[in-house]
């Protein structure tokens, strides 16, 4: 059997039609990987190419030379987005755009979508104008480690992630009990 670089494999069921098969809706968003500084590199030849590209960014406070000015980062440091009925011809020719490394996926040479509500979210986030600054990713059941507050330095599991907030179970693991108290997810990071 011949070994896959990735994407190989997604196609091989597809290859009849030449198409991603969608049940309703609009295509699916995936996620690519480009190389250190090239998020913008690779979104423009993107769109002069017919992809439908979206770059999250964020206006942060930068320092140079002495001069404090604002200016646009991505918000996903070496990576951006693309919609697309990515047939066999269109994934190569996304693939040839320069800085890209790969379109993620799950391993197996299968790309994996992002989910539209993600999308979305981001979306809001971007056109809202509120400050917003990266944080480290955090997964409910993750052990995590309160920063600040009246909790500091206290760990414990981050559970129901919501809106922000988070339940942060502390355990007693001798006599199996817990407890579960409210926090500010901005508050934690990993353990």
């Amino acid at each position: 059997m011949a070994k896959t670089e990735g994407g190989e494999a997604f196609f091989a069921q597809c290859r009849h039609t030449g198409k991603i098969r969608h049940l309703q809706g609009p295509p699916p968003w995936y996620a690519l990987w480009t190389h250190s500084h090239c998020e913008q590199l690779v979104h423009d030849q993107l769109a002069v190419r017919g992809f439908e590209v979206f770059l999250p960014k964020l206006e942060i406070w930068s320092r140079r030379a002495g001069v404090k000015h604002r200016i646009l980062k991505p918000m996903f440091p070496g990576y951006l987005f693309v919609r697309d009925e990515l047939s066999e011809a269109r994934y190569a020719e996304l693939l040839g755009a320069r800085g890209l490394v790969c379109v993620l996926g799950n391993g197996a040479g299968r790309l994996t979508p992002v989910p539209n509500q993600e999308i979305d979210a981001i979306r809001a986030v971007v056109q809202s104008n509120l400050p917003a600054l990266p944080h480290p990713y955090l997964a409910a059941g993750q052990r995590v480690r309160i920063t600040r507050g009246p909790l500091a330095d206290v760990e414990g599991i981050l559970v129901g992630r919501n809106a922000g907030k988070g339940l942060l179970v502390l355990s007693v693991q001798l006599f199996q009990r817990s407890v579960a108290v409210e926090v500010d997810c901005s508050l934690a990071t990993a353990a």
